[in-house]
């Protein structure tokens, strides 16, 4: 509970209080304080509610963000590791199919001169 949301509890029990004294001894001046005392807690309680709200969005998504940003790096980290794996391996197959077509050539042209 944050400040706003305790004050305004506070003021509309003290309006409530205010409201009922006033009542009590026909003093509408301190009855009608005390209504507005409750109406200006309710609104106080609503916007410490609704700041509530908010931080409470805020903080899923910041926390939504690491977790999502730090599972992308890790995916991206080895997806770029898995490329680099095949680009690597397939490099070695054609450098393994040219020599192997090289020495044939080697072979080939060595036993007829």
């Amino acid at each position: 509970m944050n400040h706003d949301t305790a004050a305004g509890k506070f003021d509309q029990l003290k309006g409530k209080a205010k409201q009922s004294v006033g009542e009590a001894f026909g003093n509408q001046r301190l009855a009608n304080s005390g209504a507005a005392d409750q109406v200006k807690g309710a609104v106080q309680e609503a916007w410490g509610n609704a700041k509530d709200a908010f931080h409470a969005v805020a903080d899923d998504a910041r926390t939504s963000y690491a977790t999502k940003h730090g599972e992308a790096a890790q995916n991206a980290g080895e997806t770029a590791h898995d490329v680099r794996e095949r680009i690597t391996s397939t490099a070695q197959n054609v450098k393994d199919a040219v020599s192997a077509k090289s020495e044939a050539i080697k072979r080939e042209h060595t036993h007829t001169a």
